[in-house]
């Protein structure tokens, strides 16, 4: 059933959709398609300076249904979820690295293989650019290839 979809379609769904959620106040964090069982589930993930509630789920939902079923950007069904960035916030693009440099809030930075025989550090992003990540740890200021990173997030402090 999932075969052969487009892998372009988290980015039309979030040119779609970016300008209405954040005209409701509230940041669009990710717009992910995955295949869950034989079906797909479109996440949509959202965030605020002071929080995301249910309601603010239930209401982004609500605006981006009907623009989704106009569109019709996903050839087959889906289910749609609009959720919370939680607090394991995964970096993937430069507005998400650019947050973890403003904030200065601790990444996780999971390789794919162990360096200097660790496989997980967790340090202060400090820059990017195309090739690598620039991150303060323990003090000291290391370079890695991006190519060796397989996960990096942020741990968001809840108050």
């Amino acid at each position: 059933m999932a075969k052969n979809i487009p892998k372009n379609i988290p980015a039309e769904v979030e040119a779609l959709i970016k300008t209405t959620v954040e005209s409701a106040g509230i940041t669009l964090w990710n717009v992910e398609l995955e295949k869950e069982g034989s079906g797909l589930n479109l996440l949509v993930t959202i965030d605020k300076d002071d929080g995301i509630t249910i309601n603010d789920c239930a209401e982004i939902t609500r605006l981006i249904d009907p623009m989704l079923d106009e569109a019709d950007p996903i050839p087959t069904s889906y289910c749609l979820e609009v959720s919370s960035v939680g607090t394991e916030r995964a970096l993937r693009r430069a507005e998400h690295y650019d947050y973890a440099i403003r904030t200065a809030l601790p990444c996780n930075i999971k390789f794919f293989a162990p360096i200097d025989g660790v496989k997980e550090l967790c340090g202060i992003l400090k820059a990017y650019d195309d090739q690598s990540y620039t991150f303060e740890i323990g003090g000291e200021e290391k370079v890695f290839p991006k190519k060796i990173i397989a996960k990096l997030y942020i741990l968001h402090q809840v108050d």
